[in-house]
């Protein structure tokens, strides 16, 4: 089984994976560190040399590796990589989807010391992070929204996101064995 979590950047899906992982005793992976390994760059010299467009690529290219070569693992997807190509229909296919829905204000304040690594937040000031993530989360919500599971995040601690998780997959697991 493979657990997809997407959601905006900054959500949690990289810290919540780990946790989530080491709990259900399986693999975690995040699709950003192996894009990094994969190219022999950072996230940002990616976007420098190649594009938006050449990053979406590679993310296609390892989220098509994760599914072929992966069985038993949490993916921490890129908060874009939803939303380009088939990779949404691809992950619904190949596993569990979950989105970890959050307020731009929630985001904004989670993503405000950690903008200088995020290519689409540099130079930004609290009201321009603020409106460039709702216009970019009212986009992006139609992709996410197709999540097998949507878990309201805001105010909420890491261990009842990951509760949550575990007990829908317990669900799903209780239902298919009858």
């Amino acid at each position: 089984m493979i657990i997809f979590l997407v959601g905006y950047m900054g959500c949690g899906k990289s810290t919540i994976g780990r946790a989530l992982a080491r709990r259900l005793k399986m693999d975690f992976l995040d699709m950003d560190p192996l894009i990094e390994q994969h190219c022999g760059k950072n996230i940002r010299e990616i976007f420098a040399a190649e594009g938006e467009e050449g990053f979406r690529l590679h993310e296609k290219e390892a989220l098509a590796e994760i599914v072929t070569g992966q069985q038993n693992c949490i993916v921490a997807t890129g908060g874009g990589a939803p939303c380009f190509f088939d990779n949404m229909d691809v992950m619904n296919r190949s596993g569990i989807t979950v989105y970890f829905q959050m307020s731009p204000e929630k985001l904004a304040g989670r993503l405000e010391h950690g903008k200088a690594k995020r290519p689409l937040l540099q130079n930004k000031s609290q009201e321009e992070l603020i409106d460039f993530i709702r216009i970019n989360v009212e986009k992006r919500e139609k992709h996410y929204s197709q999540a097998k599971l949507i878990i309201q995040c805001d105010g909420v601690s890491d261990e009842y996101i990951a509760d949550h998780i575990i007990h829908y997959v317990e669900h799903l697991l209780n239902s298919s064995e009858s």
